[in-house]
């Protein structure tokens, strides 16, 4: 999402992966459902409804749904983070079900899991 609204939040490193035509780019659901919370409670301000948002960005860019599969609910009860948020260990579950790359800035997720993570900043 941060590469369609603050592509400048991103480093170097990361943008260059995100445009690289050889990678694929997945989207879990739950990274839209946690976008659709920050945009309600004010901390993401958008100029379009967030719906609208989200529905243009899914068009407009190559983006697979990552699929929250019985395997991934299975591994995310294996997930130890420093914190207790059923998303992030699901987001992490689904990265390492699907052998995908995580791409996020929450250190928290980056100091503490063996799948292969890129920090976004």
């Amino acid at each position: 999402m941060w590469s369609a609204l603050q592509s400048d939040r991103l480093t170097p490193h990361v943008a260059g992966e995100l445009e690289n035509p050889a990678n694929e780019l997945w989207l879990s659901p739950l990274s839209t459902w946690e976008f659709i919370l920050l945009v309600e409670k004010g901390r993401i301000v958008l100029e379009l409804d967030p719906t609208a948002w989200i529905q243009r960005v899914l068009r407009t860019l190559p983006l697979k749904e990552a699929p929250l599969t019985h395997e991934v609910a299975l591994r995310s009860r294996a997930v130890r983070l420093p914190h207790r948020d059923p998303v992030d260990q699901l987001l992490v579950a689904t990265a390492l079900a699907q052998e995908l790359t995580l791409v996020t800035a929450d250190r928290r997720i980056l100091e503490n899991q063996p799948c292969p993570l890129v920090a976004n900043q």
